[in-house]
């Protein structure tokens, strides 16, 4: 590899006007030239993707941003980029703010495309595998028709074939899915069009290894000169490992190396100087390198083959230089997509990193709106809010604690691996040692856990225009205005905002702030005359969609001119100012606004006085208080300080304090009344929930148990209509037999009188009969009649056979009188079963249990299972 990385660099020698004679350039000087080279090509061409400078914006931005510590949070959301160039690109884009509305929505839209394919898992992109600097130098390359490097044409292989898997995948979750495609809206348009030729990959997979190599099979004069170039060198060894092992008798100082591609041996300073060859150097400690006469011949040889090697490389490459110079256009289009959607994907990757919230931008409306007690109550009704985000975080001091977090983590983790490592055969001290700080790490990392940051609830009306927030030092006033400021502006950059749902922010067209310290030393200027000059540069650039952010108004000059001063700027802002004002100030004086002017909303940060600290929460519609006083009274300062201060400070101002406690007690009680409402209400509709799932599932159990008993109920009435059916056919077919002779032809064939009184025909039906009785109008046996009929067939009449609801046949004779029909013989009711007895239906063969006896009828109503049948006693064995 080292060779032909050698003669490679060997035959690119004119094309950087590099003079050599005989010592050839090694690769590392190669790379380092190269590496120039594209550097230059680079700047001379850079990426459309790059956005213009701001210069031409007012220095009052720029001001603004930096104050905003917004060229952090672009180097934070940039270092989600895959490339380098996609992460410049992206800090260049955030830092541009320049777009209009539609841009920004545009923005907006891509950004949600890329969450949704990060949400989707198999679309999901990452860029990080692609080198887009080799990849930009095969493209200088490839335009002025030079040959490419193994290794630009292999990064050029991988974007192509990134490429086209990110389109598999993405067609792949079409199909599945057809919404996807309008949910991967705009993105899935741009990677569908890309165009990918298949034509370079194949070739260059040929020609060139996964290390950048050109491979042996690329060409026949190649593989042959590199065959050469081996044979070479091993006769090269072998006559120098020959000669050194002949000298080594003399010295023990030779060693055989690699000069500049040319084979030769190192002398120590004792070696003799009789040996034979070329005295190639001489150091200063008596080292010399020599080349032997023997091996001069062969070395020349070795070079000229590696030239050869250099020349067949070159041709291969300059093969895949041409065939990429057909597609340039198509590949340079390729590598810009590329970068363009490494930028998309950053603002999503980073979007989600940190659980933001994708914003409702809007364009402001000049209508005033109703301020409303509805933010506390939980409506979600946001055509009343100017802004309206919840729990907001400003994005660096999340990412801040997230990092010190990590950190936490990480040092825990170590300290354990070395406590596992020293196990065993350490001093004890030194192990306690570990152990301590083991311990405190974890104590860090606790603490951490446990004292996350406080997020922020910035509620603003749609009729106020200026935002006055008091209360005390180091109570989160600044980071509050920078929390919205940075908020607004990721909005605009096609950010989501790190906040809970719902977001809702007007598009502003700059975001202009005069915050902290703004002094300036050399243009001899106070801290009042910086934040005069801030804000005058402010009032000159701010439109109807500007947001302004001021901070501690007023502050640095006399009390009372002070907050005359800010009176008035409030309320020039308010009347023909931007969109949105919000200041923070300690002057009591501007609390009042609001009472007198209906654009002016009050907020101020709550403040614990029990344990005299701020909480960083803010608390909306109350005025801040002064706690001076008081603070000073917990600390114990004496009595008579106190009561001059107090009598100073007034008894009107006293009783205002006592009005605005008052109003953030009732307040605060209000809204803690408030969330146990939403609770309470939560809680309730969770129950209401719970409870019609479980009626529909009794409902859906009926259903079910009512389906099983009419399926149990056809079943049984489909066995009765079974039975029912055979029993008929078993009648037809008896009907049909000749079972009534006649009595001249057969006398043995007369019925018989059984022991229970019945007559039994031949076709086995039992009609009842009275034996005792003598009389003439005594019930008689049908008699048989003598047919002239050739088959001798019984002729039966509708009235002959008698069909029970059972199922069960029985013959009877229509002369026979109803009244004696009906009689009962008296042996049969003496063995009629009684209610509740267990009788055994034959023609089921089952058990069953009487419920009724009917003994006129001959009839039993009895259940078996759950079905419930009425037969003739002669169905049933007791």
């Amino acid at each position: 590899m080292l060779l032909h990385s050698v003669a490679f660099g060997n035959y690119f020698i004119p094309f950087f006007n590099a003079i050599t004679t005989r010592v050839t350039i090694n690769g590392s000087s190669r790379r380092c030239s190269l590496a120039k080279f594209e550097s230059r090509a680079f700047l001379k061409n850079s990426s459309p993707l790059l956005p213009k400078a701001i210069d031409n914006k007012p220095s009052v931005v720029h001001d603004s941003l930096r104050l905003l510590e917004w060229d952090k949070l672009c180097d934070s959301v940039a270092s989600f980029a895959g490339t380098s160039s996609g992460k410049q690109a992206t800090k260049a884009q955030l830092w541009t703010l320049n777009q209009t509305y539609e841009e920004s929505m545009r923005l907006l839209g891509e950004t949600n495309a890329a969450v949704q394919m990060h949400n989707h898992g198999g679309c999901a992109m990452d860029f990080s595998g692609i080198d887009v600097g080799l990849v930009k130098s095969a493209i200088q390359h490839a335009q002025g028709g030079q040959p490419v490097d193994g290794s630009e044409a292999m990064a050029t292989v991988a974007l192509l074939l990134y490429a086209e898997t990110l389109q598999y995948y993405l067609k792949s979750a079409i199909k599945e899915d057809a919404e996807w495609y309008q949910r991967f809206m705009p993105l899935s348009v741009t990677i569908l069009e890309l165009v990918i030729n298949r034509s370079v990959v194949k070739l260059v997979q040929q020609l060139i290894d996964d290390d950048g190599s050109v491979k042996d099979s690329a060409s026949s004069a190649l593989k042959h000169s590199r065959d050469q170039v081996r044979l070479l060198e091993s006769k090269l060894y072998q006559l120098m490992n020959s000669l050194v092992q002949n000298k080594m008798s003399e010295t023990s100082i030779l060693e055989v190396s690699n000069i500049d591609g040319r084979i030769c041996i190192r002398l120590g300073a004792d070696s003799p100087t009789s040996f034979e060859g070329l005295l190639l150097s001489s150091g200063s400690g008596g080292e010399s390198i020599m080349e032997p006469l023997s091996a001069v011949p062969l070395n020349d040889e070795l070079q000229q083959a590696k030239a050869l090697v250099a020349k067949a490389e070159a041709d291969v490459l300059l093969k895949i230089s041409e065939k990429m110079r057909v597609d340039i256009g198509d590949i340079e289009k390729l590598l810009n997509k590329t970068i363009e959607l490494d930028v998309i994907n950053a603002r999503a990757t980073y979007s989600l990193s940190f659980g933001g919230t994708c914003p409702d931008l809007f364009l402001a409306e000049t209508k005033d709106g109703d301020l409303a007690i509805d933010m506390l109550v939980g409506n979600r009704n946001l055509k009343n809010w100017t802004l309206y985000i919840p729990k907001a975080y400003h994005p660096l001091l999340l990412q801040q604690h997230r990092q010190k977090l990590r950190k936490a983590r990480k040092d825990v983790t170590n300290a354990t691996s070395e406590i596992r490592r020293r196990n065993q055969g350490e001093i004890m001290n030194q192990k306690e040692e570990t152990d301590i700080n083991l311990s405190s790490f974890e104590m860090l990392v606790t603490k951490l856990e446990q004292s996350p940051p406080i997020p922020v609830d910035i509620f603003v009306a749609q009729k106020t225009r200026v935002l006055v927030i008091t209360g005390p030092n180091t109570g989160g006033k600044t980071l509050y205005l920078k929390t919205i400021g940075l908020a607004a502006v990721m909005a605009k950059s096609g950010l989501y905002v790190l906040s809970s749902e719902p977001v809702k922010i007007p598009w502003f067209d700059s975001v202009l702030a005069d915050i902290g310290d703004e002094q300036s030393l050399s243009q001899s200027l106070s801290t009042f005359s910086g934040h005069l000059r801030q804000i005058n540069e402010i009032l000159k650039h701010s439109t109807s969609k500007t947001l302004v952010l001021l901070d501690e108004v007023g502050a640095g000059t006399n009390p009372l001119e002070g907050a005359a001063l800010g009176i008035s700027l409030l309320e020039s802002l308010a009347e023909s100012g931007p969109l949105l004002t919000i200041a923070t100030t300690h002057h009591g004086e501007l609390k009042t606004l609001k009472y007198s002017n209906d654009a002016f909303e009050n907020a101020c940060m709550e403040f614990d006085e029990v344990n005299l600290k701020p909480t960083y929460r803010i608390l909306w519609g109350v005025p801040g208080r002064s706690n001076a006083i008081k603070i000073a009274e917990r600390l114990g300062l004496p009595n008579v300080i106190l009561g001059n201060a107090r009598e100073l400070y007034g008894a009107g101002s006293a009783e205002i304090n006592e009005v605005i406690f008052e109003m953030e007690r009732l307040k605060q009680n209000f809204r803690k009344l408030v969330y146990e409402g939403q609770n309470y209400l939560k809680l309730s509709r969770g129950l209401l929930e719970n409870l019609l799932v479980t009626r529909r599932k009794v409902m859906d159990h009926g259903t079910d148990q009512r389906y099983r008993m009419m399926q149990q109920v056809s079943e049984m009435a489909s066995m009765a209509r079974s039975i029912l059916h055979k029993k008929r056919r078993q009648i037809r077919a008896s009907a049909t037999q000749p079972s009534q002779p006649t009595v001249a032809n057969n006398i043995q064939d007369k019925p018989k009188i059984n022991s229970q009184d019945a007559v039994i025909e031949s076709s086995g039906i039992p009609v009842p009969t009275k034996a005792s009785d003598s009389s003439e109008n005594a019930r008689k046996l049908p008699q048989p009649t003598v047919a002239n009929n050739s088959q001798d067939k019984p002729k039966i009449n509708n009235q002959d056979t008698v069909i029970e609801s059972s199922g069960i046949p029985v013959p009877t004779k229509a002369s026979v009188s109803s009244e004696n029909a009906r009689k009962l013989p008296l042996e049969k009711q003496a063995k009629l079963p009684k209610v509740g007895d267990t009788v055994h239906v034959s023609s089921f063969n089952k058990e069953a249990t009487v419920l009724k006896v009917e003994p006129s009828k001959e009839e039993l109503l009895v259940q078996v299972g759950q079905m419930k049948l009425k037969l003739k006693l002669a169905d049933l064995t007791t």
